[in-house]
């Protein structure tokens, strides 16, 4: 079984993204039922169906401790981690409260909801991370808006595979909005593959 961050890939066209690093997710454990001072739970990541690393979590009234096994990317050795990481928590407008993590990191102690694991489990700031819509280009975002079009029309995914119909009991206004706002996304994607391989339309 592999350990924290053995299953991490750098992309190199530019900064590391939050997708390419396992993480912890205190949203997710609180609405598990997992948050509750005492508590002593594994959380594992896992790969068609298969664990593939694991972390060991106890939770006390306003901290967790995190215990597991990472490897050295350099070295590839393993090594052992176990250490507390603060807990905070916010009021929420309609009742009960919200809980955070404070980022471990040196000298930041950021309250967020997300920690990305390497040797330690660090905020998105003290990793260096940025998000995958940050890297996209313009032709990225409308093929990825394109594709949301798709699904919510039950159309094939993949814009090269042309209109679907529309689905029953869609309003056909709805229908015609969605369907030209994903043909607008479509025309803005060729326009990018096309300026980005320099090519130039055909003549009519």
């Amino acid at each position: 079984m592999g350990g924290i961050g053995s299953g991490r890939h750098r992309n190199f066209a530019g900064s590391p993204t939050t997708d390419e690093y396992r993480s912890i997710d205190i949203r997710a454990w609180k609405r598990d039922g997992l948050m509750m001072a005492g508590n002593l739970f594994r959380w594992q990541w896992l790969k068609n169906e298969e664990t593939v690393a694991s972390i060991i979590v106890f939770v006390g009234e306003h901290r967790v401790r995190l215990v597991y096994r990472a490897r050295n990317r350099r070295s590839d050795d393993w090594s052992d981690f176990d250490y507390p990481v603060l807990l905070d928590c916010t009021q929420c407008h309609l009742g009960g409260h919200r809980p955070w993590f404070r980022c471990p990191g040196a000298g930041c102690g950021r309250r967020v909801a997300l920690l990305y694991g390497g040797q330690r489990f660090l905020c998105r700031h003290c990793r260096g991370l940025a998000y995958e819509s940050q890297r996209e280009t313009q032709n990225d975002r409308a093929i990825r808006k394109a594709g949301r079009i798709r699904r919510k029309l039950g159309w094939d995914p993949g814009i090269a595979n042309g209109r679907g119909l529309k689905p029953k009991g869609m309003h056909w206004r709805t229908f015609w909005r969605l369907s030209t706002e994903h043909d607008r996304c479509c025309l803005t994607a060729c326009e990018g593959a096309m300026k980005r391989f320099n090519l130039s339309a055909p003549p009519l």
